[in-house]
């Protein structure tokens, strides 16, 4: 299979669900493989982690779409994307993202612990009074999506009754992220796009009118005391990405990761016994089945890499999942294995544009596993979980499970790696 086959796999419908056996026919020819005119394929792990940083390498702003992709603007969920500072390069992004950071600063993470382990706390409660009434209960609907929704959504002081709008609106918009999208699905991201920014419109003039001490009135103060620090336009967007951000990469992290621990119940049972291992367990979990799995980049310039150059001009398919298995970086990849000497996921990205909520998701987690864990021993599947059809975003749509009378053996003082049975 050539690198162009192996990338039309990918970017098929059964790739979409499994991306994995394509990684690896398109790690066959390189880290760096040209698959089309122009198009080049990055599966290595320091491949990847160098164009993220390289300056020379920018994501497809405004300017570049002009250039490349006409007709874009006729899109409301791509504009307003390419307003935020998602896609923006230095300097916009680099005012933009100022004004967010001190939202997502250590002290401020840490602060949010309490607020975490409560959230989880109940939502765990909830799902324990249908568990033990015989129920299958949707891990996603029940808890991966209301426990990253809520933090966030107290973080820009969101109204709690209106947390359930924004799952819905978070799948259609972020269609627009993945490398190929058919007209009906830009038609449904540009819904959304109009019924989130019509919320999110009112919610703005509300924090005008009555501020509060969320993240939202801090963007509005900023926009209102100078218009060139933070457009309408840029507030209103990076609101979107805010929002639909803080909670879309987390639920699938929670989502993968559980489906990830029931099918590996020795190293389960080692966390949950010892849930001072949880740092260690989520970033495995975000190394071995990466919630977000692919980024762009265009070099306006040439870049050099070991002994090649990108020409200017080349667009970058950069496969964060490919690099998180990548062997160099990674031995015996496919194995699920918490105690590495060394993990260091590529998931959350690199360089100027890398995840600014990466902390507060990996808390979310890092407390959310641990406390599944030891709430229900007999967590099981309750059938078989549907994956979305997503490769950028990699998630379930449903996660049915339940609770079985017996627990899986223990043997809490063996690393998980040393486990029989642990594949």
């Amino acid at each position: 299979m050539d690198a162009a086959e192996a990338l039309a796999l990918l970017l098929s419908p059964a790739g979409r669900v499994d991306p994995y056996p394509a990684y690896e026919q398109l790690r066959e020819h390189g880290p760096v493989v040209e698959a089309g005119p122009s198009l080049f394929v990055v599966t290595g792990h320091a491949e990847i982690d160098l164009f993220l940083r390289d300056p020379r390498t920018r994501v497809l702003d405004g300017p570049l779409r002009d250039q490349f992709t006409p007709g874009w603007r006729d899109s409301p969920a791509v504009v307003s994307l390419s307003r935020s500072m998602l896609r923006t390069d230095p300097p916009d992004h680099t005012r933009m993202r100022r004004l967010v950071a001190g939202a997502f600063t250590p002290r401020r993470i840490a602060a949010l612990r309490e607020v975490v382990v409560a959230q989880a706390g109940e939502l765990a409660d909830a799902m324990a009074h249908r568990l033990r009434a015989g129920e299958p209960v949707d891990f996603l609907a029940e808890f991966a999506y209301p426990l990253p929704v809520g933090v966030i959504c107290a973080l820009l002081g969101v109204p709690v009754r209106d947390r359930p709008l924004f799952r819905r609106w978070a799948i259609d918009l972020t269609g627009v992220l993945e490398p190929e999208i058919t007209s009906e699905e830009l038609a449904v991201a540009d819904r959304g796009t109009a019924e989130l920014g019509g919320y999110l419109t009112d919610l703005i003039a509300d924090r005008r009118r009555a501020p509060t001490d969320d993240l939202t009135t801090a963007l509005v103060r900023a926009h209102d005391a100078d218009g060139d620090r933070l457009s309408a336009e840029e507030l209103l967007a990076n609101l979107m990405v805010l929002l639909v951000a803080g909670f879309e990469t987390t639920t699938n992290l929670l989502g993968n990761g559980l489906v990830t621990l029931l099918a590996h119940p020795r190293a389960a049972a080692a966390l949950r016994s010892r849930a001072e291992l949880a740092p260690a367990y989520v970033e495995e979990l975000l190394r071995y089945d990466s919630p977000v799995q692919l980024t762009t980049r265009l070099a306006v310039e040439p870049v050099p890499y070991g002994e090649s150059t990108l020409p200017a001009g080349s667009w970058l398919l950069l496969l964060l999942g490919a690099g998180n298995r990548d062997p160099r970086a990674h031995p015996e990849p496919a194995r699920f294995d918490p105690w590495r000497a060394q993990i260091q996921p590529l998931s959350f990205g690199a360089g100027p544009h890398y995840c600014l909520g990466a902390a507060l998701a990996r808390l979310e987690a890092q407390v959310a596993f641990p406390l599944l864990l030891r709430r229900f021993p007999g967590l099981a599947s309750a059938g078989v979980p549907e994956q979305r059809s997503r490769l950028t975003l990699r998630g379930y749509a449903t996660l049915p499970v339940t609770l079985r009378e017996e627990s899986p053996p223990t043997d809490p003082g063996t690393p998980a790696s040393a486990l029989p049975g642990t594949p």
